[in-house]
């Protein structure tokens, strides 16, 4: 008998695959979605991640930059398939191989940080203007703005330097400093590089996961979440080696400027 949660709203087309094995919740990450592993006896494993249709859902959008990702080269989930039920998204895909970076007990932080920059700049190096995604500050920003406004954004779980002020006060924070739109560095990014969002078979980058915010935007968007990962999983010690690997000197304000950004998201 599987093993599934009590819940009457997975799509009944699926309940026959769902028999297969037994389904694991995912608790690491911070993806807004509900997240399953199906373990299946005789078979690969498929991950299965569920949302509610609203406003802003955000996995309509994962399944075509999945498939855009695939179609470059790059090593994601496969999309097995996309479906509406019970007023919820649900999205079926692959397992990538081996485990996500903050998971993996064998891999030495020097391996981790390499793992990550060798990533990011093979994501980063894509020519961008391919990319039919727009994940710049001109879209961000009017989407932190439409978060705010609708009661979104957890003030709970603001950055430690930010706790115990208001969601209004760090947008207008946010606007103030803005970057010029000319001084966007602008790549293809993941858009939330986390250490729990890349895979790692063995000791080798084995792929993305959690790809919904991917798109082109200035490449601190990438390299100041990626950062904040590595010094919260890792320690501080480690984001030195991170850039250094990446092949770049950091720009200290972009950074803050991107970790502020992300308390919307």
């Amino acid at each position: 008998m599987a093993n599934i949660p009590t819940t009457p709203l997975f799509p009944p087309a699926w309940q026959p695959l769902l028999e297969q094995g037994h389904l694991e919740r995912q608790h690491i990450g911070r993806s807004d979605a509900d997240v399953f592993r199906l373990r299946r006896r005789y078979n690969e494993d498929l991950f299965l991640k569920s949302e509610r249709v609203g406003a802003f859902s955000g996995l309509p959008a994962e399944v075509e930059k999945l498939s855009w990702m695939g179609q470059q080269g790059l090593a994601v989930p496969a999309v097995v398939e996309f479906t509406r039920h019970a007023e919820h998204h649900w999205l079926l895909m692959s397992a990538l191989p081996g485990r996500d970076l903050a998971s993996e007990p064998l891999l030495p932080p020097e391996r981790v940080v390499a793992i990550m920059a060798q990533a990011l700049r093979q994501l980063h190096d894509l020519p961008y203007r391919a990319c039919p995604f727009d994940q710049r500050l001109s879209v961000l920003i009017p989407q932190a703005q439409q978060r705010l406004q609708s009661g979104l954004v957890d003030e709970s779980d603001f950055d430690p330097s930010r706790q115990g002020k208001s969601a209004a006060e760090l947008f207008a924070t946010l606007l103030a400093g803005r970057p010029a739109p000319e001084a966007e560095d602008i790549v293809v990014t993941h858009g939330d590089p986390c250490l729990p969002n890349l895979m790692a078979d063995g000791d080798r980058f084995s792929g993305f996961i959690d790809c919904g915010h991917l798109g082109y935007a200035d490449r601190y968007q990438d390299l100041a979440l990626a950062a904040r990962s590595i010094g919260y999983n890792l320690g501080s010690a480690w984001v030195t080696p991170f850039f250094r690997t990446y092949g770049i000197v950091p720009d200290e304000a972009r950074l803050a400027y991107y970790r502020l950004l992300d308390e919307f998201f």
